[in-house]
């Protein structure tokens, strides 16, 4: 068993109190006493999170990381993570927050926390050019690329139920059956297309249907008040200084609403 966990269950054990008051996990503290903070990050999905020709992390997901464990005054380690996993190695302590396209949904909140949200993430249905779609009702009997465990992928599954949802692990995957043909149509962030489109410019994506906007949030453990309190904090700290739009404007190309995210926290 990894010692941080053995020191979460020692510590929740040591603050059961009478009346069955419920026990309160302390990573923050945890993360200052192991001089580093575990951040899930998929680099598989550009421009928020990929690698460079060194072969080095980069993305707008990873210079958030580095910029909070830095303010934190601890060091970074990346865990590589995908849409799937993301939430079971945040449930499983094997990380400490997760900061990797995670949109706010009813069903993750059930089971994780969310600090208040760092930027805007549109999802919508794209296709070739050539693929003429209006409607969710235009995808009835049409093969759809989606990666499996995200927030398109439930709502494909709800509001498209006439598709044929073909499922793959994670965006490379996923990019690389539109690139090769497989799939002409597919459910993706918007920010993702011009990457996916990069990778053959004969068969270009484009933006069909926005199905809705999504926003991003870092992922905690549920019960771990301090922690969060402090992300909470720190993500409207950087909103209001504008180095969360710095990242994001460097990486995507857009702006995103700050006002309206700051709005959201209720500053």
């Amino acid at each position: 068993m990894k010692k941080r966990t053995l020191l979460r269950l020692i510590g929740g054990a040591a603050l059961v109190v009478p009346f069955g008051a419920p026990a309160f996990a302390d990573t923050l503290a945890e993360i200052k006493k192991a001089g580093k903070i575990r951040v899930a990050i998929d680099t598989a999905i550009p421009p928020f999170g990929m690698t460079d020709d060194k072969m080095q992390p980069t993305g707008s997901d990873v210079d958030l990381a580095r910029l909070l464990a830095k303010d934190l005054g601890v060091q970074l380690e990346i865990v590589t993570t995908t849409g799937p996993s993301r939430i079971p190695m945040l449930q499983t302590d094997k990380v400490d927050i997760v900061v990797s396209t995670l949109s706010i949904t009813p069903d993750r909140a059930k089971v994780i926390d969310f600090s208040i949200p760092y930027a805007d993430h549109p999802s919508v249905v794209a296709g070739l050019k050539t693929v003429q779609i209006k409607s969710l009702a235009d995808l009835d009997g049409k093969k759809v690329a989606v990666v499996r465990g995200t927030t398109q992928d439930s709502d494909l599954t709800k509001q498209a139920k006439g598709a044929q949802i073909v499922r793959y692990e994670d965006d490379a995957t996923m990019a690389a059956a539109v690139a090769s043909g497989q799939a002409d149509i597919l459910a993706t962030a918007r920010s993702l297309l011009p990457a996916i489109s990069k990778k053959n410019p004969a068969r270009t994506v484009e933006p069909k249907i926005t199905m809705q906007t999504n926003w991003l949030a870092i992922g905690v453990r549920k019960d771990d008040p301090k922690l969060l309190a402090w992300i909470n904090d720190w993500v409207k700290t950087n909103l209001k200084n504008g180095k969360l739009a710095a990242i994001y404007k460097q990486y995507h190309g857009v702006d995103i609403p700050t006002d309206e995210l700051l709005a959201k926290s209720g500053s």
